[in-house]
């Protein structure tokens, strides 16, 4: 057997590694620029983008639904909704993302950074309204306005014109009948400014409402007072009805405004037709652009466009 000598070992180890090198290049070359697998990359990314743009408009839907929903369990489920489509578009983001370090153009990844930051304010502003939205304190002032504290009222009214008539041809007949009309008076004039009250997105004109409202208040405490003090309330069961049912409806009226201040529907409402809407369509116009980069993405062997006429 014929050894060959040192250098000609020398030489032909050599000529392995660049024949290996050489191999590998190729290789890399031929995976790199394989249309076949270009295309099922590009497909895959396109597909991609249509599940966080479709994710994208479930979320918005299920959280305008979450909003406009009249009960705390109707809000709760869009809120869930709303949240798990987010979730989607984030678990798709995050995939995506790893897909183009294996490739895709640096527009691509631009426009993918850019998604990326108006997601993140998507994903903010989305978690206050819905934080805010399920919370329903409008709607249940609402509830407390024209249930509880209408029903209080109607009471008291009732029990004032009771004894008003009552007392017809008494000798405090007149006083009696001035003051419980007064009250009864008042206390519409009182029910009627708490809608608008419910309504109100500014402090400023809710602060003028209360106002007006204490102004009724005090009449209707005042006429109660001297009722209280011309009669026997403890023998007359319909002052004392009509006092208790404006205690009542004084409670109720409290819980109203409270919940009025927080305004959660007001405001729900309003970021989700300015701030949401705004980011939304960011979001929606970034994700068009990043899908239209990736379906133009030229693969190799493929000519776009008409093929050139025939001489």
């Amino acid at each position: 057997m014929i050894k060959p000598d040192r250098e000609n070992a020398i030489w032909i180890a050599a000529g392995t590694v660049v024949l290996l090198l050489t191999i590998l290049i190729v290789f890399h070359f031929y995976q790199k620029h394989n249309p076949a697998e270009q295309l099922a990359f590009k497909a895959s990314r396109v597909d991609m983008i249509s599940r966080m743009q479709l994710a994208l408009v479930m979320a918005s839907e299920a959280e305008k639904s979450a909003v406009l929903a009249t009960t705390d369990r109707g809000s709760q489920t869009f809120a869930g909704r709303a949240r798990a489509a987010a979730a989607k578009v984030e678990q798709e983001r995050r995939e995506f993302g790893e897909l183009l370090k294996t490739g895709g153009s640096s527009n691509e990844k631009d426009l993918f950074n850019q998604f990326s930051e108006y997601f993140v304010e998507f994903q903010r502003i989305d978690n206050d309204l819905l934080d805010l939205a399920v919370r329903n304190t409008n709607v249940k002032a609402y509830s407390l306005a024209f249930g509880p504290a209408t029903v209080a009222l109607e009471e008291m009214n009732a029990a004032l014109s009771h004894l008003a008539a009552s007392n017809a041809g008494s000798p405090e007949e007149k006083q009696v009948i001035l003051l419980a009309y007064g009250a009864e008076i008042s206390s519409l004039r009182l029910l009627t400014l708490i809608p608008p009250h419910i309504a109100e997105e500014s402090n400023r004109k809710m602060d003028e409402l209360e106002i007006l409202m204490s102004k009724e208040d005090k009449q209707i405490r005042k006429n109660l007072d001297e009722l209280i003090a011309l009669l026997k309330p403890k023998q007359n069961a319909d002052l004392m009805a009509a006092v208790s049912s404006y205690d009542r409806f004084s409670k109720t009226k409290t819980r109203i405004l409270a919940l009025s201040r927080e305004n959660t529907n007001i405001m729900s409402l309003s970021i989700s037709l300015n701030q949401k809407r705004k980011v939304m369509l960011l979001c929606q116009d970034t994700l068009n652009k990043l899908q239209q980069a990736v379906l133009e993405e030229p693969l190799a062997g493929v000519t776009y466009g008409r093929p050139p006429r025939p001489r």
